[in-house]
């Protein structure tokens, strides 16, 4: 979720011949930072904090810039320190930060005053002039590794990836965003909607501390709600809030409101664990409905918006895969390390450690609907084409799978009766019914177990969760 979130990428989405030089070498370990970040429930509060100013926040703690990445991983583009180049570099950052933490499209008063938020032009400058006053930065990995004179790691594959202060300044107002026609010079500050009084210039380097100490502050009405929604979101297939990084005007309005309030009010009482939010939920009626249909609910609800049934899900391409490594008996549990190309036939290991890159998406992935890493994605569009199934009948990383379950599935003791029931156990969770077990007996003499292994991973009930 938060890779999607954070537009997670190793690469750019443009390069000159070979050159390489503003790709992210080690990218993977911001992705291995979120990911234990999550798994040792670090307080929410403080996962924003350091992801924004982690050498402020815990200057005696390196190990913590790593987070960093969360700017530092953005897009770079070539005639570097030209004004409009930069300027579309500063809304990147403005754009993430405020629709990640806030649920604001602040980025969309760059030009003009927000058409429907109350969100000035000069507010998004002062955002802006936050990520002016920092650089991208290839911070040597060790004390032992050659750096050039502008403290930049010669070789970027020793490098961390990501941001530090420097030529702290404020921005200019550009009107209409033309970096040619400069209005009056805006100091660096926090949202005036979010503030009961005029907010305060930062003048403490280039005010990400101060930044993230907003974003967190328990008297913001948003940053709570906006993660119980994404994780509501994650859990459910749809948001309490289905607009998950829009928040205002044109945003929907929360199908329960007062729900939404009160879990992200308990969120902050239970130090923004997220670990016990996921088990709040888990442990409600709602959570344990199942997916059935009840004709009276139907036709007073058919949307589902009421939650009175469990809505059926496809899996994601990160859960679908994992699902064919396992069932193939293929997948490696080990954790961390650097990208994997998904779609190979050798690589075994957990979805999420694949390669994303802006400039050509795996196919796999792009086929499976994860989003273009050039820009924040607030949640995953699903389609349904022609290529998904292609791709189950004819691709090599299929027929690999397709061969290792049907191994595994000869192996087993008992007759082909009691194979293909542990077949069924082993990927639907179910034992198969009479008329399944007897077409599985004639397809199986006819083609063979690789063919009706292939057949059974190929099919809706292995990608859809009901």
């Amino acid at each position: 979720m938060w890779l999607d979130i954070s537009r997670y990428a190793e690469d750019q989405a443009h390069i000159v011949g070979n050159n390489k030089s503003l790709f992210f070498p080690n990218a993977w370990r911001y992705r291995e930072w979120v990911m234990q970040a999550f798994n040792n429930d670090l307080p929410y509060d403080q996962f924003v904090r350091l992801q924004l100013a982690a050498d402020l926040l815990t200057p005696d703690d390196p190990s913590d810039d790593v987070a960093l990445g969360f700017i530092g991983l953005g897009p770079k583009y070539y005639r570097r320190n030209a004004p409009d180049v930069m300027a579309d570099e500063w809304e990147d950052r403005v754009d993430v930060v405020s629709r990640s933490f806030l649920g604001l499209t602040v980025a969309c008063a760059r030009c003009h005053d927000h058409k429907f938020d109350p969100i000035p032009t000069e507010d998004y400058y002062a955002l802006a002039g936050v990520f002016a006053s920092t650089e991208m930065w290839n911070k040597p990995l060790t004390d032992e590794t050659e750096a050039e004179k502008n403290g930049h790691a010669k070789n970027p594959e020793e490098s961390l990836h990501i941001i530090r202060d420097k030529n702290v300044r404020n921005l200019n107002v550009l009107i209409r965003g033309n970096v040619e026609n400069p209005g009056e010079v805006v100091p660096r500050r926090f949202l005036q909607v979010l503030c009961q009084e005029a907010p305060e210039a930062w003048t403490q380097g280039s005010g990400r501390l101060q930044l993230a100490e907003r974003i967190t502050a328990v008297d913001n009405p948003l940053t709570a709600r906006v993660i119980v929604n994404r994780i509501w979101l994650a859990m459910f297939g749809s948001g309490l809030v289905t607009t998950p990084s829009n928040f205002g005007a044109l945003g929907e309005h929360p199908t329960h409101p007062r729900l939404l309030d009160e879990l992200a009010v308990k969120l902050i009482e239970n130090g923004w664990s997220l670990k016990w939010l996921i088990q709040e939920i888990t442990a409600s009626s709602t959570w344990q409905q199942a997916s059935g249909v009840q004709a009276v609910a139907l036709e007073k609800d058919p949307a589902n918006r009421l939650l009175w049934r469990m809505n059926r899900r496809r899996l994601s391409a990160e859960q679908w895969r994992d699902a064919l490594l396992t069932a193939s008996g293929r997948l490696e549990q080990r954790l961390g390390g650097a990208s994997i190309q998904p779609d190979q036939k050798e690589a075994v290991r957990r979805t999420v450690y694949s390669e994303r890159s802006r400039f050509q998406l795996n196919p796999l992935l792009a086929m499976m609907d994860l989003p273009d890493p050039n820009a924040h994605a607030a949640r995953r569009v699903e389609t349904t084409t022609p290529l998904q199934k292609l791709f189950v009948m004819n691709h090599p990383f299929m027929d690999q799978q397709a061969e290792s379950l049907a191994a595994l599935l000869q192996e087993l003791p008992g007759d082909s009766k009691q194979q293909i029931a542990s077949a069924y156990d082993r990927l639907f969770q179910r034992p198969p019914t009479e008329a399944e077990l007897e077409l599985g007996l004639e397809f199986v003499d006819n083609n063979g177990w690789v063919l009706y292994s292939q057949a059974l991973l190929a099919s809706n009930e292995f990608l859809i969760l009901d």
